[in-house]
């Protein structure tokens, strides 16, 4: 069994868009920073959660960096597939009533 957090296994990292990688790498190296300063002062009780949290940023950098060699594909959020396609919906019923009016105040002018 590898050595990590649970809820950063390799399978679920490959899930995550490149936003959220970089989200919770940023969240590992926060918690790497406040166990080295727990350490520092004697207060660290768990000295194996130092290595599974280096283990776990270095996963993400793994995947980051194999998405962007193209060894690995990149993920698109499913939320903001859905937020893009109700922009485009949006925009096509917003064209549609232009559409629609323009006509009618060609024939107002006339």
């Amino acid at each position: 069994m590898a050595i990590g957090s649970k809820e950063l296994a390799t399978d679920q990292l490959e899930t995550f868009d490149k936003d959220r990688l970089v989200e919770e790498l940023r969240k590992a190296k926060e918690e790497l920073f406040n166990l080295r300063f727990q350490s520092a002062t004697g207060q660290l009780e768990n000295h194996g959660r130092l290595k599974a949290v280096k283990r776990d940023i270095a996963r993400i950098y793994t995947v980051l960096r194999e998405r962007e060699l193209g060894i690995r594909p990149e993920v698109v959020a499913p939320v903001e597939e859905a937020k893009t396609e109700k922009k485009a919906k949006k925009s096509k019923k917003a064209e549609s009533a232009e559409e629609a009016e323009t006509p009618a105040a060609e024939d107002d002018a006339k």
